[in-house]
């Protein structure tokens, strides 16, 4: 078998995995959302990478244990919650249950562990003491800062220069700070807040990057093999996290850095402050689960992806593709020979910096070539390959159309009949905007979900 490729953004290099009989355990964490609000399609695409290279890591005969956090103490949840004029914690709350709903509508299934900052307080108190008890930390009126100078490795993840750097925290606690570029581990408890927690140097609540060092090596106390998230968090979340784990454990936090490209709405970055989202329930709702996992895994991972109503539309057009060309093969069986080529090439465009994009023209391609065999071909290379993907769903029955369409369609079949081919045409917008296309065969018609 193949070695398996990842980019690092570290090294900036491709680096191999162990093979399954070196290594067979690889512990996945990515960076979840920090739920103040619904999440959008950009923040579903790191769930949807890096389920999907679950996946196909155990296609590869690895045990993969994927872990993606929730960040559910915040600066940015104390603000929402305090516009709402809600307790934080019940925003929290709420907006986690909402992110697990959104995620689960995508039928990709759940991580393998997803922990809260808020369940993890006590290991990020005791991780902030062993940086202050190693001489990388200080505490302050009751806030604590990491001393970035004490890492002489910083910067080595993002590639930049230290005293070129701003950790974007603004004014808070400048004149606290030893350097402005210092950051919080630990916020003092202020008037407004309505939720602390005890700590040595005084009651409050982590920082970000410090939550996620800590919710990571809780989750995945062997290791970090592949750590992953959204390029927009290589600095300072990444950067802060490594560092972190280097000044307190004697050890680098990750083997390999992965990261996504971010969706892009209007030529910039989607984002709440941007306030060019696209909720991804409403995207879900509009496109169904397997166009949208379609469209997150239609670029290469690395680069970015741009959103538009074009690109969903074409999602979904490949989506109805394959569910067509699945009811031409049989069902169960093995599939033609000459096909194979096709399928090792799928799974070699994974191996090589996992390519979803040239995997899904391969795939194409084979779906093309098995429709048009002069015998039958079996669907047991395409449950392998969909089914790494995630879009298992497109080899499932065609949805029953309501009596309701249904009804409609023998209308139109009557019109037809007689040949009143203007009311068999308003019949089949009345069936479309209810969600469905007819079409003629030989006995009668048939209904699919458009």
């Amino acid at each position: 078998m193949s070695e398996i490729d990842l980019h690092d953004t570290a090294s900036g290099e491709l680096l191999a995995l162990p093979a399954p009989a070196v290594k067979q355990e690889i512990g996945i964490y990515a960076c979840g959302p920090t739920v103040y609000g619904r999440i959008h399609i950009g923040n579903a695409r790191p769930f949807v990478i890096f389920s999907v290279l679950a996946r196909f890591l155990r296609h590869e005969g690895y045990d993969v244990k994927l872990v993606i956090n929730v960040t559910d103490v915040n600066d940015k949840i104390y603000d929402a919650a305090r516009a709402q004029g809600v307790p934080s914690e019940r925003l929290a709350a709420q907006m986690t249950a909402a992110y697990f709903a959104d995620t689960n509508a995508l039928g990709l299934g759940r991580p393998d562990d997803e922990p809260l900052a808020s369940e993890t307080i006590a290991p990020i108190v005791d991780y902030i003491q062993t940086l202050i008890e190693g001489k990388h930390a200080y505490a302050v009126d009751g806030d604590v800062y990491f001393h970035v100078r004490s890492d002489p490795k910083y910067g080595t993840l993002s590639h930049r220069d230290v005293d070129n750097m701003d950790q974007g925290e603004g004014i808070e606690g400048e004149e606290l700070k030893q350097d402005p570029l210092d950051f919080a581990l630990w916020k003092a408890h202020k008037e407004g807040e309505d939720t602390q927690w005890p700590a040595p140097w005084g009651a409050g609540r982590p920082g970000w990057h410090i939550e996620c060092s800590a919710m990571a090596e809780r989750a995945l106390p062997e290791g970090v093999d592949i750590h992953g998230g959204g390029s927009d968090l290589v600095f300072p979340h990444h950067e802060n996290e490594a560092a972190q784990t280097r000044t307190a454990r004697g050890h680098e936090l990750a083997q390999i850095w992965m990261h996504n490209g971010m969706i892009q709405s209007t030529g910039e970055k989607m984002a709440k402050s941007v306030g060019n989202i696209a909720p991804l329930h409403d995207v879900v709702e509009r496109y169904g689960p397997e166009a949208v996992v379609m469209y997150l895994i239609s670029g290469h991972y690395r680069q970015p992806l741009a959103f538009s109503e074009e690109a969903l539309e074409q999602a979904a057009a490949n989506v109805k593709r394959i569910r067509e060309a699945v009811r031409r093969l049989a069902p169960g069986e093995p599939s033609p020979a000459e096909l194979a080529p096709l399928r090792e090439r799928f799974f070699e465009a994974l191996r090589r910096d996992f390519n979803t994009a040239e995997a899904l023209a391969i795939l194409n391609e084979w779906l093309r070539a098995a429709t048009q065999t002069a015998v039958p071909s079996g669907d047991s290379d395409l449950r392998e390959m969909l089914g790494v993907l995630g879009l298992e769903g497109l080899l499932a029955p065609a949805a029953q159309a309501p009596e309701e369409v249904a009804e409609l369609a023998r209308e139109r079949e009557r019109a037809r009949a007689e040949r009143d081919f203007a009311a068999a045409d308003e019949l089949r917008a009345r069936i479309a905007a209810l969600g469905w296309e007819v079409r003629d065969a030989a006995q009668g018609f048939e209904l699919l979900p458009l």
